[in-house]
């Protein structure tokens, strides 16, 4: 992709109407503000779940459909973010919001030192390489039980109310969202794109790509940072889990689920997914074989996911 077709893919996406028009958007937030007094704790919890992990499919959709970079990694940054608002809580006494904001800022020193050795490679090196991080940081959680309780896992600080908690989650999701599409919409969105289509060419027109790179790495780190300090406040423990490599999978699944390179697809990915996960549970203890059916079938019969299909069919004006 050219520099001009790069530019008008981003003033496409600032041109598109947030989640299919203002109306749409307001109902949604409005239905999800007034949820918590329709649905009772479980229903709450659930959704407050659906919400965080919308986040974090939205930040590896930053890396995976507008720059191009297929990380397996990501679960390092979800993980780094609930370790250190639980850690932060247990061991030092402080407030989870301020344990939250320390997350995002180790986790965004995290991605550039993590980021700057794995731009070097492409391809499935670069893929590995994000694994194999993530799986040190694992191994990190494992083994220092003094700090971490190892396998066991540890209690994390919560705001002491599940309502409050529903509406911080909520809160961000609204601002993540909203901030993603402005960043994606701006010079620096155009450049992300530029280099997920032809980096080639965007370095022959003089753009330092690596940096760019590593700026977008540093990006999705702190927004999945966000979303695994808003999982520790929302589940009260965190364990090794967090930072195993199937996590990163499960993130993967929701991008390409709802639809890989919008903001809108990661959503839809990340609420089937959980959904399917949370109802098919409670029948059968073999939810992964539809999940898994469900995603093979999207990959062979809608290959631009979920909401690219309907987008395509039902909402030709806004195609790309």
């Amino acid at each position: 992709m050219s520099e001009r077709s790069a530019r008008a893919a981003a003033e496409d996406l600032a041109r598109r109407p947030l989640c299919g028009g203002w109306i749409a958007r307001v109902i949604i937030v409005a239905a999800l503000a007034v949820a918590p007094l329709a649905l009772r704790d479980y229903g709450r919890g659930l959704v407050s779940e659906v919400l965080l992990f919308c986040i974090f499919a939205m930040s590896l959709d930053l890396l995976v459909g507008f720059t191009g970079l297929i990380s397996f990694g990501h679960a390092a940054f979800f993980g780094i973010g609930a370790y250190t608002v639980a850690v932060l809580g247990a061991q030092f006494g402080l407030h989870p919001l301020l344990g939250a904001l320390a997350a995002v800022a180790l986790a965004g020193l995290v991605a550039a030192a993590i980021g700057f050795f794995c731009i070097r490679a492409s391809g499935v090196y670069f893929i590995m390489l994000t694994l194999a991080f993530a799986q040190l940081l694992y191994s990190v959680s494992l083994k220092w039980r003094a700090v971490t309780g190892g396998s066991d896992g540890m209690a994390s600080p919560q705001l002491g109310s599940g309502v409050a908690t529903y509406y911080l989650i909520l809160a961000l999701f609204v601002i993540v969202y909203l901030g993603m599409h402005r960043l994606l919409a701006a010079p620096l969105g155009q450049v992300f794109v530029g280099i997920r289509e032809n980096e080639s060419r965007m370095r022959a027109t003089g753009y330092a790509t690596a940096r760019y790179k590593v700026l977008a790495f540093v990006i999705a780190g702190c927004v999945g940072a966000i979303a695994g300090a808003l999982f520790a406040l929302h589940n009260g423990f965190v364990s090794p889990s967090v930072l195993f490599w199937a996590l990163s999978g499960e993130a993967l699944i929701m991008v390409i689920l709802g639809g890989v390179g919008t903001l809108v697809g990661p959503i839809i990915g990340a609420a089937v997914f959980l959904l399917l996960k949370h109802v098919v549970s409670t029948i059968t203890s073999h939810w992964e074989l539809l999940v898994g059916a469900t995603f093979i079938a999207c990959v062979l019969f809608f290959k631009q996911g979920i909401y690219g299909w309907v987008r395509n069919r039902w909402l030709p004006e806004a195609r790309p």
